[in-house]
């Protein structure tokens, strides 16, 4: 039996196996292979794009594949959501795509706080395009021109390149408070450090004795999300942060080693109000628990989905569900949890752009954009029945 007898879902599986440059080549070999390759609904091109954009290779084949006909238009939403912002910018040759599909790369790349920068735009617009801006005096950009750009791809690549603020003068954080309220509060840029800040948000609680951690909750292809808080031993209950626990360990979503552990075995308190609470230490606990019962929550029923706009990084595919491999690191802290520690006072949550990744592929954070309400509830939905009160701005929230 000749190759080309087989099954067209087989061919393509095949192909699949192949490297991009030689599915480029073999696609041309005859009419019945370039219906299968250019076919949308096997689409045999997936596989080996996401093992150039996996391993950072950025060769000519995958710069100028928009002009290969065989290639299915929906892999460059892949590629526009995952491809290094230098190389979409100044490299690759982008493919005339429909308004919904450049809708599509846009709110799988980016925040959802960045549609501010759309106003009456089209979505090609929003997706190249920002506000318009001044370079700032001691910004050093090369190989650009003129010196007015209005891309938030080349916005992001800016950010995380140089220490210029023009763009966005005020950086929004938000701060989780132990009372269950939550303050978005914002500072401006050239001022913004997130350590200080926090250290004061530690001199307010009188818990500037403790260490500040500094946990890693999602990756994305652009900037990631980062929680400052701090743990200890408590000695009341009123001095937990319950939110915090469910933001950096949702419930039910702990790995297999978390959920196997003695620590889980505690029993909630039988209350229509209380919380079945799956996560790494309880809401409501069982006497035997060296805490006593925190507090009740009212929560309904929460069904989690896979995070998909924005689409997270390779490490934290999974979110919010755990992701095997070591870059999801929300429950690192579980054997501190057995020993009684738990997140005290608040936790404040920023939003941290990543440079342009280096020699090995290492990309390194620079700089930091505004995380705002819009994006709490994207990356932790759960959040959304359970914060008592938000504040726009300082204030406790009663």
């Amino acid at each position: 039996m000749d190759f080309q007898d087989l099954p067209v879902e087989l061919i393509a599986e095949v192909f699949s196996e192949l490297d991009l440059q030689s599915l480029v080549t073999v696609s041309y070999i005859s009419k019945r292979i370039y219906l299968v390759a250019s076919d949308s609904s096997l689409n045999p091109w997936r596989r080996p794009i996401h093992a150039h954009l996996r391993d950072n290779i950025y060769d000519s084949t995958l710069k100028h594949l928009s002009v290969r006909s065989t290639v299915p238009r929906q892999n460059w939403i892949e590629i526009l959501t995952l491809a290094r912002p230098s190389f979409l910018l100044f490299d690759a040759t982008l493919p005339n795509l429909k308004s919904n599909e450049w809708e599509e790369c846009f709110r799988r790349r980016f925040p959802p706080s960045w549609l501010k920068w759309r106003k009456d735009g089209a979505w090609k617009e929003v997706f190249l395009k920002c506000a318009l801006f001044n370079f700032m005096s001691g910004c050093h950009v090369h190989e650009i021109s003129p010196p007015r750009l209005d891309r938030v791809l080349y916005r992001v690549w800016h950010r995380g390149t140089t220490s210029c603020t023009s763009d966005e003068a005020w950086t929004k954080y938000i701060v989780l408070n132990r009372n269950g309220s939550a303050n978005e509060l914002e500072i401006t840029s050239r001022n913004f450090n997130p350590l200080a800040i926090f250290h004061e948000l530690k001199v307010q609680n009188n818990l500037a004795h403790l260490e500040t951690r500094v946990w890693n909750i999602v990756d994305f292809v652009d900037f990631r999300i980062l929680a400052f808080g701090t743990m200890a031993k408590p000695n009341t209950p009123a001095s937990v942060n319950i939110n915090a626990h469910m933001l950096l360990n949702p419930p039910g979503m702990e790995p297999e080693e978390v959920r196997n552990s003695p620590m889980r075995q505690y029993v909630p308190m039988i209350s229509h109000n209380a919380v079945d609470d799956h996560g790494v230490y309880p809401v409501a606990v069982g006497s035997n628990s060296p805490v006593t019962p925190i507090q009740q929550l009212s929560m309904s029923t929460f069904t989690y989905n896979r995070l998909n706009r924005p689409c997270p990084a390779a490490g934290h595919s999974q979110y919010p569900f755990h992701t095997p491999g070591g870059a999801d690191s929300r429950w690192v802290n579980y054997a501190d949890v057995e020993e009684g520690y738990r997140w005290v006072g608040s936790l404040m949550v920023v939003a941290q752009i990543l440079g342009p990744p280096d020699s090995e592929g290492v990309s390194h954070a620079r700089h930091y954009c505004s995380f705002e309400w819009c994006d709490l509830w994207t990356i932790a939905p759960w959040l959304d029945e359970i914060i008592t009160s938000r504040v726009d701005g300082q204030g406790l929230g009663h």
